[in-house]
C-alpha cells in the first residue's frame, strides 16, 4: 500500500493505511477480500474499484434490484455476485427497507457482495442514510460541478473534504462494530476511504460538464456510469431499451465521454446485458458492469413460460381430461 498519502492512486491526506489486499484471494473470494471488519461497515469499495480499472482484478461484476423487496435481497445476496444494487431511486421504499435490504446483501452473503444504493436524487439526508445502512451510493442525474461538490460534501465526514455528513451515534458500537480496517484511526476516517462514490452522468448537458466535474471533484468520485437511456431520452432519441443507437449526435456525445473519462483515467461502470454481442460493446472499457438483474429475469422467464405454455395448451382437451377424473 503506498505511503506518500496515497491510497491505490486515490488522494487521502491523513487517511487510514489499510492492510494490502491479496489480489489472488479475489478470484476465489470475492469482495470478501475487501470486506470490512464489520459488515455494518461498507467494504473497501473505493479501492476494489480502482483495482478493476487498473486491472489489478477481473472487473466486477453485479446485480441490480429493482424491486424493493427484502426477500429478493436475500436471495440474490447468496448468488455471488460481487455487488447488488439497491434502486432507491426508482422502486419507492422506506428507510427501514433500503437498510435491511444493504444488511441482507452483505450479510447474507457473509462479506461476498457489496451492497451500492442509488439514492433518490441529491437530498443530504438521504445520501447519510445510504451510507449509515453500510452500503456505497450511486447518485444519479449529476449534471454540474455545483452538484458534484454537494454530494461529496453530503458524503464524507470532516472539513478537510468539506464533509458535512453527520456521524450517527449509535450506528456502529465502540470498540464492537467502529474498528476499521486502519484500527489506529476513528471509524469516520475509515469509512471516508471505504464507501465509495459513484455518479450517473444523464444528460448531454451533464456530458459536456463532465471534464470540470472530474477536474474539480475527480480525487472523490470513484466512477462514472453513463446513463444511456436517460441521456438518449433527453436528448431527444429513441430510448432503445438503454442499448445506445447509431446517430451522429448520440455517437458524438459518447465520443466525448469516453475522451473525457480516459482523461482523467476515471474509472466506467454501466449495465452489460443482453445478446452476446450487446454485452460485448457495452461492457469494454468498464471495470464494473451489472450483468443481471431481477425485473429482465422475470420478464425473461415469465414470458418464455407463458409463451411456451401457449403452444402447448391447445393440444389438451381440459373438459375431456376433468371428465375422465
Amino acid at each position: 500500500m503506498a505511503t506518500n498519502g496515497t491510497t491505490n492512486g486515490h488522494s487521502t491526506g491523513a487517511s487510514p493505511s489499510f492492510p494490502a489486499i491479496n489480489y489472488a484471494d479475489v478470484e476465489t473470494k470475492g469482495m470478501i477480500a475487501y470486506r470490512a471488519p464489520s459488515l455494518l461497515q461498507p467494504h473497501r469499495f473505493r479501492e476494489a474499484i480502482k483495482d478493476a480499472h487498473d486491472g489489478k482484478i477481473r472487473p466486477l461484476l453485479g446485480y441490480f434490484c429493482g424491486i424493493s423487496a427484502p426477500p429478493v435481497a436475500k436471495i440474490v445476496a447468496q448468488l455471488g455476485y460481487d455487488m447488488v444494487a439497491v434502486d432507491w431511486e426508482h422502486s419507492s421504499c422506506n428507510i427501514e427497507t433500503m437498510t435491511q435490504m444493504v444488511h441482507d446483501i452483505q450479510f447474507m452473503s457473509e462479506g461476498r457482495s457489496h451492497a451500492l444504493v442509488r439514492v433518490p436524487g441529491h437530498d443530504h439526508a438521504a445520501i447519510g442514510w445510504a451510507l449509515d445502512a453500510g452500503a456505497s451510493i450511486m447518485v444519479p442525474q449529476v449534471g454540474t460541478v455545483e452538484e458534484a461538490k454537494h454530494i461529496i460534501s453530503a458524503a464524507k465526514f470532516g472539513a478537510v473534504r468539506n464533509g458535512t455528513r453527520s456521524a450517527p451515534p449509535a450506528r456502529l458500537l465502540p470498540g464492537i462494530s467502529d474498528i476499521g480496517p486502519d484500527p489506529s484511526k476513528d471509524w469516520q476516517a475509515n469509512v471516508n476511504q471505504q464507501a465509495a462514490i459513484m455518479i450517473q452522468i444523464e444528460t448531454l448537458e451533464a456530458i459536456h460538464n463532465l471534464d470540470d466535474i472530474l477536474t474539480e471533484c475527480g480525487s472523490e468520485i470513484d466512477a462514472v456510469w453513463l446513463g444511456t437511456l436517460d441521456a438518449r431520452v433527453s436528448m431527444g432519441l429513441p430510448a432503445n431499451g438503454g442499448m445506445g443507437g447509431t446517430e451522429p449526435e448520440w455517437l458524438e456525445a459518447v465520443k466525448l465521454y469516453e475522451s473525457t473519462m480516459a482523461k482523467h483515467n476515471k474509472p466506467a461502470t454501466g449495465f452489460s446485458m443482453g445478446t452476446t454481442e450487446q454485452m460485448e460493446r457495452t461492457s469494454k472499457g468498464k471495470c464494473l458492469v451489472v450483468v443481471a438483474a431481477d425485473v429482465y429475469g422475470l420478464i425473461g422467464n415469465g414470458l418464455e413460460q407463458l409463451f411456451k405454455f401457449r403452444e402447448f395448451l391447445p393440444q389438451q382437451n381440459f373438459k375431456g381430461a376433468y371428465k375422465q377424473l
